[in-house]
């Protein structure tokens, strides 16, 4: 792959060119990080407070009986969208759906094992273990890079 950077001429806007033979799955990667640089906070909840989220510090989103919540390191915040709203507004960053209930950051993740029928547990750099539902697997490992075999 070749990469070439041009300056354009004073009035002429910011471009970003893709010339390709195949439109594979590391070039489709690249283009949704593009298109989702700008989104990188959300605004969590705790106690009546608002705080703006870094995404990097957020572990993963939870569903508990209709809420959503945000669990970072230490700290837990409710945040005001929906699981599905949170799936889709974060589709082309480091988060993904694992369970009906868990969208997992998969920069935390540290390690993944096997566990009974089919599902994976994954735990993450704070030691908090998340399940990966065996429907969810094929795209995680597709969003990890991992192979299929």
């Amino acid at each position: 792959m070749k990469i070439r950077l041009e300056t354009p001429d004073d009035g002429e806007e910011d471009e970003i060119i893709i010339r390709c033979r195949e439109l594979d799955d590391e070039l489709m990667s690249l283009i949704r990080s593009l298109s989702q640089r700008g989104v990188t906070r959300i605004a969590g909840y705790s106690d009546k407070v608002m705080k703006l989220l870094s995404l990097k510090d957020i572990c993963y989103f939870e569903s508990v009986d209709n809420r959503v919540f945000a669990y970072c390191e230490k700290e837990v915040y409710e945040v005001k969208e929906k699981l599905y709203e949170l799936e889709k507004r974060f589709e082309y960053t480091d988060f993904q759906r694992i369970s009906k209930s868990v969208i997992v950051n998969i920069s935390w993740i540290e390690l993944i094992s096997p566990i009974l029928g089919s599902r994976l547990e994954a735990v993450l750099k704070n030691k908090e273990r998340v399940i990966i539902s065996r429907q969810y697997v094929p795209e995680l490992k597709k969003k990890l890079g991992i192979a299929e075999r």
